[in-house]
């Protein structure tokens, strides 16, 4: 029985390989244990032992339950639920609904709306104007004034049309020879080939919005809907100018850096707890769009 065995270059390229990728990973994982380890711990400890420890030696969630505590976060964690939700879909129907009729070769003056969507690209009106547009349609303080303006982004859309481009047109030729319409054709035969490409856009629009802040802080200022991003800003600013709430000094004198790092988990981690749930069709989309042609 023959059996494989590595030569010793092979053996050393694969130990580099390892080192490489550990040496990665740790660079990779520790912003993040940097930013959870502050969050947890107290004061004391900051001023004895420094400002990081891979593992606190005293643990303390008074910085989570503060920011829990003031009231603005839970309502604020819906507006960003409910941005993202809408939003999100918002961007996949228009998105998918431009990227198709875009797809098809025997759509007239094809090359006309390719340039015509690319232009938004490499122009754009400015703030001053989208800001008075979004006024003159009586959108301020509402949902659609962040979702709309974004509706539709361009390198996605140009990616969801390369999808629809690689799909056999023989089975939607026979589609159509049996009857069925372009809007059927999509809805019956298009659209469930395309849930990776679907799961692959609708995560990067969704993580768009939830980590949006721009748009809501200049369209949204009324502070119930105000978005998590734009609330923990706020909450920052007030530690920044020493403006405490007297509810903080209940809570032994909890140290600004550590209410900082505490905002920053509560922003991200709803987005590691989606992940896992759609990384398969994540991964399967990238995927399928490296290897078009």
């Amino acid at each position: 029985m023959l059996t494989s065995r590595m030569s010793r270059g092979e053996k050393i390229f694969q130990s580099i390989n390892l080192v490489l990728l550990l040496a990665l990973a740790i660079a990779t994982l520790f912003p993040f244990l940097y930013v959870v380890s502050v969050s947890l711990t107290p004061l004391e400890v900051l001023a004895k032992y420094g400002s990081f420890q891979v593992i606190p030696r005293v643990i303390t969630f008074d910085a989570y339950r503060y920011l829990l505590s003031t009231g603005l976060i839970p309502r604020a964690f819906l507006n960003s639920v409910t941005i993202t939700v809408l939003g999100t879909t918002v961007n996949l129907v228009l998105t998918t609904l431009t990227a198709y009729p875009l797809s098809r070769k025997r759509l007239p003056g094809r090359t006309f709306w390719l340039v015509f969507v690319l232009i938004p690209m490499l122009f754009s009106g400015g703030l001053v104007p989208l800001f008075i547009l979004v006024r003159s349609l009586g959108l301020l303080n509402t949902y659609w004034a962040v979702v709309l303006p974004g509706a539709i982004w361009t390198y996605n859309l140009l990616v969801m049309k390369s999808f629809f481009e690689s799909l056999p047109e023989e089975i939607l030729e026979s589609a159509r020879i049996d009857g069925a319409n372009d809007f059927r054709i999509l809805m019956r035969i298009v659209l469930p080939l395309s849930k990776p490409v679907l799961a692959t856009l609708g995560l990067f629009y969704a993580v768009g919005h939830w980590n949006g802040f721009f748009y809501p802080l200049m369209f949204l200022s009324d502070a119930k809907l105000q978005p998590l991003q734009v609330i923990l800003r706020n909450v920052l600013l007030d530690l920044m100018m020493d403006d405490l709430p007297e509810v903080l000094e209940k809570l032994e004198l909890l140290p600004g850096q550590t209410l900082k790092m505490a905002a920053i988990v509560l922003s991200v981690l709803p987005l590691l707890v989606v992940y896992p749930w759609i990384q398969k069709y994540f991964t399967k989309g990238v995927l399928l769009g490296a290897i078009k042609g």
